[in-house]
Formats: C-alpha cells, sequence, structure tokens
C-alpha cells in the first residue's frame, strides 16, 4: 500500500516510470499498471480501497484449462518433443491463444519428465585425446536451410567426411555412419563423440557400436569438448557451403562441390597442427 501511494506521488510529480520502479524495488510494468488502475477508478483512495479489499481471504488456485493442456500435449508430440518457446509459437500460430512459456512446462511436466535431475552432473570421463589415427571421432551436423551436412573427423590425422541429407534424423545419422566409416575411417574407431543432437540417437545409437568401441556424447554448452569438428564446420562453411540456404532438391549439385573440396582440403590444403602439410600427405609418408 505505502509503494502504491509513493508511486502515485512520484508520477504526480512527473518522475518517470523506470525510476520509480527503479527505487521502489519493482518492475515497471507494475508501476504502469498501478497507474492505469488508479485512473480507471477515478481516484487513488477508490484504488486503494480496491486493492485491499482484493487482498482479503484466500485466493482460489487458478485452474488450466483441459482443451490448453491436451493442445500442448500434441504439439510436443507433433514438433519432435521440441521446447517450450515452440509449442508457445505454435500455439498462438494455430490456435491463437498466447500462454507463457511458464504455464506450458508446467503442464509437460504433468505428463513428461523434462529433465532427469540424476544425469544433470553426470560423469562422462575426461575429453578424450588421440596419440594416433582413429583413436577418436567427432561428429556434428551443419544446416544450411532445408539441407544438413553430417560432418566427422579424426582429430589426429585431421581426414574428414560431409554427407549432405534432406533431414535430420536418427535415421539420417544412421546413414551417416555407413557412408563414412568404411569410405574415410577404415571402417572403425576406438571412440565417436557427438552432441546429444536426436540425429545421434535411436537407430545411430543401435548401429554406432559396429563402428567404435565407445560412443561418448559432449557435455551441453561445453564447445570446447567439441572443438575439433567446430573449427572444421567452420571451415566446411568459409571455404566450400558458405553462410546460404539451400533446398533439399540441391543435395546432388552440391555433393558434387563437396566432394571437390574434400580433396583440396585432403590433398592440398595444409595444416597448421601437421607441419604444413595436407592431411593425406602425411597419411601416404606414414
Amino acid at each position: 500500500m505505502t509503494k502504491i501511494i509513493l508511486a502515485y506521488e512520484l508520477l504526480e510529480k512527473d518522475v518517470s516510470k523506470s525510476h520509480i520502479a527503479k527505487y521502489l524495488g519493482v518492475s515497471r510494468r507494475t508501476i504502469i499498471r498501478w497507474s492505469q488502475a488508479i485512473e480507471e477508478h477515478g481516484s487513488l483512495d477508490a484504488f486503494l480501497k480496491h486493492h485491499n479489499q482484493a487482498k482479503k481471504g484466500s485466493r482460489q488456485k487458478r485452474k488450466i484449462d483441459t482443451i490448453l493442456k491436451r493442445r500442448i500435449w500434441a504439439l510436443r508430440e507433433k514438433h519432435h518433443q521440441c521446447c517450450g518457446q515452440k509449442i508457445q509459437y505454435f500455439l498462438e500460430k494455430e490456435y491463437d491463444q498466447q500462454v507463457s512459456v511458464t504455464t506450458i512446462y508446467k503442464v509437460l511436466s504433468e505428463k513428461y519428465q523434462l529433465r532427469s535431475k540424476w544425469q544433470k552432473n553426470k560423469p562422462r570421463g575426461a575429453v578424450p585425446k588421440a596419440e594416433a589415427a582413429r583413436q577418436v571421432i567427432q561428429m556434428d551436423t551443419v544446416l544450411f536451410g532445408s539441407v544438413f551436412a553430417f560432418t566427422a573427423v579424426d582429430i589426429y590425422s585431421k581426414e574428414c567426411d560431409v554427407l549432405l541429407r534432406p533431414a535430420l534424423g536418427s535415421v539420417d545419422g544412421k546413414a551417416f555412419l555407413e557412408h563414412c566409416m568404411p569410405r574415410r575411417f577404415d571402417e572403425f574407431s576406438k571412440l565417436i563423440q557427438t552432441d546429444g543432437g536426436r540425429e545421434f540417437k535411436a537407430e545411430f545409437q543401435e548401429t554406432v557400436g559396429r563402428y567404435s568401441d565407445r560412443h561418448r556424447i559432449a557435455r551441453p554448452y561445453k564447445k570446447n569438448e567439441q572443438s575439433y569438428i567446430e573449427s572444421f564446420n567452420r571451415s566446411l562453411r568459409k571455404e566450400c557451403l558458405g553462410w546460404s540456404k539451400y533446398q533439399a532438391s540441391e543435395i546432388p549439385e552440391l555433393t558434387l562441390l563437396v566432394e571437390e573440396w574434400l580433396r583440396y582440403y585432403h590433398y592440398v590444403r595444409p595444416h597448421i597442427s601437421l607441419g604444413m602439410k595436407p592431411p593425406l600427405e602425411i597419411k601416404n609418408e606414414v
């Protein structure tokens, strides 16, 4: 009550709402609501009386509409277990409903286990290092509009491979494994490391054991754990495909472009870590 009175007096003196909010320790939006409510009730006293009455007694717990719950659950299933922000977007787009992200996550928590707390700090072992080729291969994906580039690099030899796919599912991840491991990495590596994307789950995880002793998932938000493949992805953009967005129908043409660049990468492009020699030149010397 005291804050409302102080806010009103400061507003009368033409003090800005931002300064009042900071001084009283409330949000600017709260000051705006108080100001509008005082105008609606005609005077400060009338609003204070209404405000005092509204605070009496216990409040009923807000109930979330059952139809809204079903829509939120359906949207999560429809859009591949998407996050609350995306569900909020689809609710407004498809049903013209504006719902807070907090409410959406409350609804989702009634049906889904959103975060497995025991895995939050699950030890994943030290970041793997390699002392020879085929010990550690890092894999990732790069988005080019409707085209997805699956990438892989041997962190020791710097040999790499790329496969362009029209989708980002675990089936595509499996196809990448079956494509790059026999073609580029002698069919086996001691460890394959990926991020936690859906393209590296399900069918990918069922298949990865044929090509490695271990599949390690890098910790989220720890870019240094995937530093080699992130560096390669940057080179793929900068030197080959750029930052353009492509259509899936362009994949055959783009594949030819990528294959030409991979030949350049392996036989011509020098690497500082390899003593300014291309990866396959080193391999042929060995």
